[in-house]
């Protein structure tokens, strides 16, 4: 059990090994989005459902939640009924898009797929084994993105966050190409533990530039940040 305390917080949620817990992205993601009365939801990586259950406790119609693993799915599930919300949501096991019902099309995408390199991943233990987002962070975001254009409605939101922790350039680029308009909503300088950034392998990403730390006295620091992306 862990104690989310962001938006709309406090409250509790069931988590297992395999599920991928609240983090600071998470509650930069919940503060930054919007969601309006009757609005259609997809959560893409849902985990715990938290950010689903923010979404249904704002005003949507329906939130549809999605992840690769069937313990998460089940936890998610049994979070968004603990939370009075289980009538408004729904969530499905499956790779991206693919569970989804044919047709559904979205007010609104929470796009909080990991995008953290494998190297920074294995490093850092931030991930559960599996779950982080390719060799340069990018990979499975941008996979992300180019499926979401099937499942948006005109005018539609994509909330997604970013990090300098990955090929951060290449999402935003490839967020600008198939949704037209993005602004950046929120960010926040995140100091890496030195047992991280001392690292052989975020070392070596930081000198090829995939990814970006930068000093500030004695600490690393990383950026976190949250863009809307318009379809």
């Amino acid at each position: 059990m862990v104690t989310w305390k962001g938006r709309l917080g406090p409250f509790d949620l069931r988590v297992a090994p395999g599920t991928f817990r609240p983090s600071t992205i998470s509650t930069m993601v919940a503060e930054s989005m919007e969601v309006g009365d009757s609005d259609v939801v997809i959560d893409m990586g849902c985990g715990s459902g938290v950010l689903s259950i923010i979404a249904a406790k704002l005003g949507a119609n329906v939130v549809h939640g999605v992840d690769a693993e069937q313990e998460t799915i089940e936890i998610a599930t049994a979070n968004a009924a603990a939370q009075g919300v289980e009538d408004r949501t729904v969530f499905y096991q499956g790779d991206m898009f693919e569970p989804l019902p044919e047709g559904l099309e979205a007010d609104v995408l929470i796009g909080d797929v990991s995008g953290i390199p494998d190297d920074v991943a294995e490093a850092t233990g931030w991930f559960p084994s599996g779950l982080s987002g390719g060799p340069s962070g990018a990979e499975l975001p941008l996979r992300m993105l180019e499926q979401a254009r099937d499942f948006m409605r005109k005018g539609g939101k994509v909330f997604l966050p970013t990090g300098s922790l990955q090929d951060e350039a290449s999402i935003i680029d490839a967020a600008r190409d198939m949704f037209g308009k993005i602004r950046q909503l929120t960010e926040r300088r995140i100091p890496l533990p030195s047992t991280v950034s001392e690292n052989p392998a975020i070392i070596k990403m930081a000198q090829d530039k995939i990814i970006d730390i930068t000093q500030r006295g004695s600490r690393m620091i990383w950026t976190a940040r949250v863009w809307e992306a318009t379809a």
